[in-house]
């Protein structure tokens, strides 16, 4: 059997790890994770960019800005209220809340801080607004089926970095 190189019509597998630029570990992934390369998913540019022409076994090593990566924090994703007018559920560092506008349009915001009598939740990607350093290491690829080629990713699905 030939060597298999990441490339167009390739399902490639890898595992990962997300560092702050100062090498603190922010996410890891030791389970494999799929995606169909040049089809549909959400791995950013660069990092698609990066694979190309690798082999199983293969590490890179990507460093991704703000505007690469998340986004810039935006500031009017983030809303403060007095305790007191939140719900109980609600109070916590953590809890996660969806809101939805008259559009039915949501977005998922999370507590992120309580001082002074007050709780803040941010919509912000928790990424949003950082540099990120991404190593990534290729674990298997093998050919796309025409179906999988057709709705452009693997039959199993993908779980992507965040």
């Amino acid at each position: 059997m030939s060597k298999q190189y990441v490339g167009q019509r390739k399902v490639v597998y890898f595992t990962y790890e997300i560092r702050d630029p100062e090498g603190n570990i922010l996410e890891r992934s030791d389970l494999p994770i799929g995606y169909l390369h040049g089809g549909k998913h959400e791995l950013f540019d660069k990092l698609e960019a990066s694979l190309e022409g690798r082999a199983v076994g293969d590490t890179v090593e990507v460093t991704l800005t703000a505007e690469e990566g998340f986004g810039s924090h935006k500031p009017d994703l983030t809303y403060t209220d007095r305790i007191e007018n939140v719900p109980s559920e609600f109070r916590r560092l953590g809890a996660e809340a969806t809101f939805a506008n008259d559009r039915g349009e949501t977005i998922a915001m999370v507590v992120t801080r309580i001082e002074n009598g007050q709780v803040t939740l941010d919509g912000n990607h928790p990424f949003a607004g950082h540099t990120l350093v991404y190593r990534i290491t290729v674990s298997d690829i093998r050919e796309a089926t025409e179906s999988e080629i057709q709705c452009g990713t693997p039959a199993e699905g993908t779980r992507i970095l965040h």
